[in-house]
């Protein structure tokens, strides 16, 4: 993988040129794109920015995503060759701190559930996930240092999960979604991948200027709450072999390490999730639903059809539950400086078919809280992830704890 972080070290001595830095990423998608299938487009040349802190980085755009110099299919034939004539405002907040758009990565459609051509780069019979499937394996098999993804419900940490890449789901509304092709707007974030957390910390300092994630270092013996999640189905021996090496680590790296029973309200949120994400995504798509039916992906409109009698009533109460799941899960941070959970219920599935499950992501994304994909180790030559959540607007911490159990699982090995 490319780090943006040793990217930007050489740079700034002056032993890479920012086009060099670009050129490099140039040849790794000529090099890997036909085995990985990761862009949707891509630019056959391009030329760093004079300035700011991300110059010489090229990033991938989730294609979902607006942006004035690549078409914005969204996954679907009925956007095939649609041009925005502006990029979204999280594609200017890239530009302007000097990134090189290099292309559009592939997505599922409108960010649903029909999977991708791509294919996960450590094992190509493998899924990389979904629905940023292109941002995750364009990452993973070394072609770009930082992409950009969504999440509604596992949509960022799941596939850098099955793609061994750090990645963070920042609390809601942190970064912008105008410009986003909408699907929940209770739910839908953007997210960056990376090849490491400080990656990640460093693309978010430049994209927002927040001080609090300029230098990000490893907490110093962080209180860690363990969640199991039963309510929320059956854990795969993978996902468990990797929750039990980060626990191990963490805790020979000075952390306390307790389990946490998650508060009643909080499970019933996990339950509620798909009702605010249908309820809303017939209004996000009721152009598509209503004009062009029979176009839409056959796996979300099998969905759509299935759930298009939720009602305003469910709808509120489902956001009622929601509400009073935040205000119990803001408790449990008295105690505890994150939680540490399954990335996925176990590493990336086989086959083409599926990308996989988010029943340990969605909680977190109703939550609004930040959240990062730590990779924890490989089994069988398919990653295994670990994923860290800290309290509401407090994506530093989650950072800083995140590099300390990358720490700690190198420091394992």
């Amino acid at each position: 993988m490319i780090s943006l972080a040793d990217l930007q070290s050489r740079i700034e001595r002056g032993e890479l040129s920012p086009d060099a830095a670009i050129a490099q990423s140039l040849a790794a998608i000529e090099a890997r794109e036909k085995d990985v299938r990761a862009f949707v487009c891509h630019a056959k040349s391009a030329k760093a920015a004079a300035h700011g802190p991300l110059r010489g980085i090229a990033v991938g755009i989730k294609d979902i995503i607006d942006t004035a110099d690549f078409p914005t299919e969204m996954g679907s034939s009925i956007y095939k060759g649609w041009q925005p004539r502006a990029d979204a405002p999280v594609v200017m907040m890239l530009k302007r701190a000097g990134a090189t758009v290099i292309g559009k990565t592939t997505t599922t459609a409108f960010a649903s559930r029909d999977p991708t051509v791509t294919l996960n780069p450590h094992n190509p019979g493998h899924t990389p996930g979904g629905s940023s499937a292109g941002s995750a394996a364009a990452v993973a098999a070394g072609m770009i240092p930082l992409a950009l993804g969504t999440q509604t419900g596992g949509s960022v940490i799941r596939p850098a999960a099955y793609c061994g890449v750090a990645a963070i789901k920042p609390s809601f509304r942190l970064l912008p979604t105008v410009g986003v092709k909408c699907f929940s707007w209770a739910l839908d974030t953007v997210g960056l991948f990376g090849a490491g957390v400080e990656d990640i910390a460093r693309g978010l300092f430049a994209m927002t200027g927040r001080a609090e994630f300029s230098d990000i270092g490893g907490a110093k013996s962080p209180r860690i709450g363990v969640v199991r999640q039963e309510f929320a189905g059956e854990v795969e021996p993978a996902a468990e072999q990797g929750l039990a090496a980060a626990i191990k680590a963490a805790q020979r790296a000075g952390a306390s390490v307790q389990t946490i029973d998650l508060p009643e309200m909080v499970r019933e949120a996990w339950r509620i999730h798909p009702i605010i994400m249908d309820f809303e995504a017939h209004r996000a798509l009721a152009w598509e639903f209503s004009e062009r039916h029979d176009e839409i992906a056959p796996m979300l409109r099998a969905n759509l059809d299935e759930t298009v009698g939720l009602t305003p009533s469910q709808y509120d109460e489902a956001r009622r539950i929601g509400r009073r799941g935040r205000r119990e899960l803001g408790e449990v941070f008295e105690g505890v400086d994150v939680l540490l959970t399954y990335s996925a219920p176990g590493a990336a599935p086989k086959g083409l078919s599926t990308t996989g499950d988010a029943r340990y992501n969605r909680l977190w994304t109703l939550m609004g809280n930040p959240c990062v994909n730590v990779p924890a180790l490989k089994i069988d030559g398919l990653p295994v992830g670990a994923q860290l959540i800290a309290r509401f607007g407090n994506d530093a911490g989650a950072l800083a704890a995140a590099r300390f159990l990358e720490n700690a699982l190198a420091g394992s090995h």
